[in-house]
């Protein structure tokens, strides 16, 4: 009998501990999911917060923009108020993002890229602004369209996109691990209320509580969820409208541009043109000094008047683009070089040209890159060598970690044996106007390369230079195969 009682007692007592047991578990695994439930939420209340604030500072820069294109084309004052707010708010919004802390680890450095590219480029519309104030609308004009401030925005738009993609992907992976988190709260609420319904009528009480608790935390997250992609939506309706009156200002301020310049071409034909009589009619008038400064004038007509035709070139490789065809490169490299024959012969130049494909461009784009490329390796050659220029060709594949896939590259590569120049001031040479040497040592206006970057840009491609003193050049063209023209662009 005491036998029986003790293993009686033996096995309340493994029940006892069993039913401690569940229950210890069920109480642990209950506060474990509320406890990621309650960071789940705040996690996806933070991301959402930090896409709204990105995108409010990304509506707030195109403002910027805008007010200052506005006043530029205008010269209206009235511009100048909404793009004064808008650089205020500017840099007010950007102290709300640096209080901002995400939970990617790699986003600080991302966002403090953002707003080292936001800050240059609100340098750039300052600079222009205050050109404009001080009555040198042509220096700002002539600033802008550098096309710094375009490229500085693509960069700044690549880093939104990229903020944005990484955020939301991480709203995404959170909600997912909601929903997850969601089963298995159920599947242990469900288990815990069964085993303490039977064994504990406490314990049924209490997860039930839990459970309704869960039910209310994900009808909260989904009405949170659902106030964040109105009010997404709504900042994409925004933006959109900005990047439409952006383009029109663009577009406004290419046709001033054109307008302008082509002003500017008419007293430079009559300052030519009197020259001309100058010289004709009075030359038994004029001492030397006299025919000097008439050489002169005319001169510096004729530069100017090849600095207006370049900017004019340079603006219309967007506006005046073709559409892109099948372009075979072998054909662009022998119509190039046989226009620039004479050039090729006086200088004893040799051009080796390895085997080039057919990629999708605009024709009489890539012929224009090619001559200006090979005609700067004949001019920018050394006094104690001919000129050699080796055109190579090859296929990169590059990862896209943005966009999850690989893309294929064509890689064209132009070397020479010139003069080079001191790899301070690769980045330099593709800069409108921007020149290396003086007039009187080479001829031309510094637009070259500048306009050889911006068609490369058009082909969705990049350039880039490697060059050392006395040991030549090798520019280097990366343009992806798959690239598409935007339907606003050479349609």
């Amino acid at each position: 009998m005491d036998m029986l009682l003790e293993k009686k007692r033996d096995s309340w007592i493994l029940i006892f501990l069993i039913v401690i047991l569940v229950i210890s578990a069920n109480i642990f695994l209950a506060i474990n999911i509320t406890s990621k439930l309650s960071k789940a939420q705040t996690s996806l209340y933070n991301t959402g917060e930090i896409i709204s604030e990105l995108e409010e500072l990304h509506i707030l820069v195109l403002q910027a923009e805008s007010g200052q294109r506005g006043y530029l084309l205008t010269a209206n004052e009235e511009y100048l108020t909404p793009y004064t707010n808008a650089l205020e708010n500017v840099y007010q919004q950007i102290e709300t993002i640096k209080t901002l802390e995400s939970e990617i680890p790699e986003q600080p450095a991302k966002v403090a890229s953002l707003i080292h590219l936001i800050e240059a480029k609100l340098r750039e519309l300052v600079a222009t602004v205050e050109l404009a104030q001080a009555d040198k609308e042509k220096s700002a004009l002539r600033q802008v369209m550098t096309g710094r401030g375009r490229n500085l925005y693509k960069e700044i738009k690549l880093h939104f996109d990229m903020l944005k993609s990484i955020e939301t992907t991480y709203r995404d992976d959170l909600f997912a691990q909601l929903l997850k988190a969601e089963k298995n709260a159920e599947f242990t609420f469900t288990t815990s209320a069964i085993t303490s319904f039977l064994l504990l009528f406490g314990m049924m009480i209490l997860a039930r509580i839990l459970l309704q608790q869960e039910r209310k935390n994900q009808t909260l997250l989904e009405t949170q969820n659902e106030t964040l992609q109105k009010e997404v939506n709504a900042k994409t309706q925004e933006l959109t409208v900005y990047a439409e009156e952006l383009e029109q200002s663009n577009r406004e301020l290419e046709s001033f541009a054109f307008v302008a310049s082509h002003d500017l071409q008419e007293p430079l034909r009559k300052i030519r043109a009197f020259g001309d009589r100058l010289e004709i009619n009075y030359a038994d008038k004029l001492d030397e000094r006299g025919a000097d400064f008439i050489k002169r004038m005319k001169n510096a007509a004729e530069r100017m008047s090849n600095l207006i035709n370049d900017l004019l070139e340079y603006s219309r490789i967007s506006t005046r683009g073709k559409s892109f065809k099948a372009v075979a490169l072998q054909e662009v490299v022998d119509t190039v070089t046989d226009d620039l024959e004479i050039a090729i012969v006086e200088a004893n130049a040799t051009i080796k040209v390895a085997e080039l494909p057919s990629i999708q461009a605009d024709k009489s784009q890539i012929c224009q890159l090619f001559q200006n490329l090979i005609s700067n390796a004949i001019k920018f050659r050394r006094s104690d060598q001919s000129p050699l220029i080796t055109i190579n060709y090859h296929t990169e594949t590059i990862n896209n970690e943005l966009l999850d896939c690989t893309e294929n590259w064509h890689v064209i590569t132009i070397a020479d044996n010139g003069i080079g120049f001191e790899q301070a001031f690769a980045d330099k040479i593709f800069i409108p106007f921007q020149r290396l040497h003086s007039r009187s040592e080479y001829k031309g206006t510094g637009i070259g390369l500048a306009v050889c970057r911006r068609i490369v840009e058009r082909h969705g491609g990049c350039i880039n230079v490697k060059s050392q003193p006395n040991e030549g050049a090798i520019f280097t063209i990366k343009i992806p195969e798959d690239y598409q023209l935007p339907m606003s662009d050479g349609e």
